[in-house]
């Protein structure tokens, strides 16, 4: 490969990561409330995601603690609502 070659591969490159840097600055702020630090949720921090994730229901259905008309997968808590 000659020098100018070389030097177009730089460019490229260096224009390649600022497009992607410039991306990944622009992106939304999380807006997923966390996982409760509270009595009720703390239990929840020990376990396995999937053992956790198996007691969420428990509370969060139609009866008592309703989920929002576009919430996505109510089988999936910790993929979205992180711990803290």
């Amino acid at each position: 490969m000659n020098k100018r070659n070389k030097l177009l591969a730089n460019i490229a490159f260096i224009a390649l990561s600022a497009i992607l840097l410039t991306f990944l600055l622009r992106a939304p702020a999380e807006t997923t409330a966390k996982l409760p630090s509270d009595d009720e949720h703390s239990p929840f921090f020990t376990m396995g995601k999937k053992e956790a994730e198996s007691h969420c229901q428990s509370c969060h259905n139609e009866d008592e603690v309703q989920f929002p008309a576009d919430h996505p997968d109510k089988n999936r808590c910790l993929f979205c609502h992180k711990r803290q």
